[in-house]
């Protein structure tokens, strides 16, 4: 496998830029072998607000948010011109291989398998990392509404500035919330999957990502820089 690609549901705040990413993934797909995860956004911040307002236990929380991501998913079939939808992971390579612009739907495999954290630190950042490993994905792109990691919060310091490479121990030691989830370096740190932070706004970036080319991302390796 190519490349595993998480779509981040603040994306969707953006419909025109949503559609023009997924353009590009359908386009992508014809040439590389890839899988594409959805994010939560809006579907997993409802099950949010339920579980502030409810109390839901950790499990159940962590289930509901999974299948906001399912809904998400279902979307983007939608949303990505020759694209399909899948639970099954044994699909995966072989639609891939067909070009075939496949979305993975993860309740099932989450749910039978259960192999992450039941929390908010777990999102589908951690998702998608955990799909890569099991694919043996060459990399994976979290695609999202940022440039990447930065030393700042973006949208609360202008002097904040991007880090464009850094290993999973430093960003596991920045030890601090950035826009990514804090279980990812766990993860990749025990995967040799390359992870790219990148901004969907600008599709030709993750063109660039698996072309092998230089672009504005956030490169997060397992090891030596």
């Amino acid at each position: 496998m190519d490349a595993v690609i998480k779509v981040g549901g603040s994306l969707a705040k953006t419909p025109e830029k949503l559609k023009a990413l997924g353009l590009m993934l359908s386009e992508l797909a014809r040439k590389y072998t890839i899988t594409i995860v959805p994010g939560g956004g809006q579907f997993a911040d409802a099950v949010r607000d339920f579980d502030r307002r409810f109390a839901l236990s950790s499990q159940l929380a962590h289930r509901m948010a999974i299948l906001g991501m399912d809904q998400y998913g279902l979307a983007l079939t939608q949303i990505i011109p020759n694209s399909k939808a899948t639970y099954q992971l044994k699909d995966a390579h072989k639609l891939a291989a067909a070009g075939v612009a496949l979305i993975f739907l993860p309740s099932q495999l989450m749910f039978k398998d259960d192999p992450l954290e039941n929390s908010w630190d777990v999102t589908s950042d951690s998702i998608a990392a955990y799909l890569a490993k099991r694919l043996h994905a060459a990399k994976l792109l979290l695609v999202t509404d940022v440039d990447g990691i930065f030393t700042e919060d973006p949208k609360k310091y202008a002097n904040a500035s991007l880090i464009e490479r850094l290993t999973a121990a430093e960003l596991l030691r920045l030890d601090r919330r950035t826009s990514v989830d804090c279980k990812l370096p766990k993860l990749l740190l025990e995967s040799q999957v390359k992870c790219y932070v990148v901004n969907g706004a600008y599709p030709e970036r993750v063109r660039a990502i698996l072309a092998g080319q230089h672009t504005i991302c956030t490169l997060i390796t397992r090891g030596l820089k």
